[in-house]
């Protein structure tokens, strides 16, 4: 299982302990440290769409106008902290955040 996010994430290290206390193998990647190549951002756009942007996120609203009017690929690729976290990979399934279905998904295996 892999975790794509952010270290400093709330919610990626509250999704990372939980898995992990069901005796989940858990790998996690930083996404600031290590980005996403165009190929792995082309694939979660495919899977995700839009919804991959968190665009809630004080960082979205600072963006400039012409980035906010880019596709997702630049807004991610410009600013890896506007993804939405966490994204999880699980046996080729994957989950975008950490909401009740997500918890439900992968807490109950």
């Amino acid at each position: 299982m892999m975790i794509y996010g952010l270290n400093t994430c709330a919610t990626c290290q509250n999704a990372r302990k939980a898995l992990e206390s069901t005796g989940k193998t858990v790998d996690f990647r930083d996404i600031r440290a290590e980005p996403l190549t165009e190929t792995e951002l082309a694939a979660l756009i495919a899977e995700f769409g839009d919804r991959l942007v968190d665009r809630k996120s004080s960082d979205y609203r600072g963006l400039s106008a012409w980035l906010k009017n880019s596709e997702a690929e630049a807004q991610i690729a410009a600013q890896p902290k506007l993804m939405t976290r966490p994204v999880i990979e699980a046996d080729g399934v994957w989950y975008l955040g950490w909401d009740d279905a997500v918890q439900q998904a992968l807490l109950t295996d």
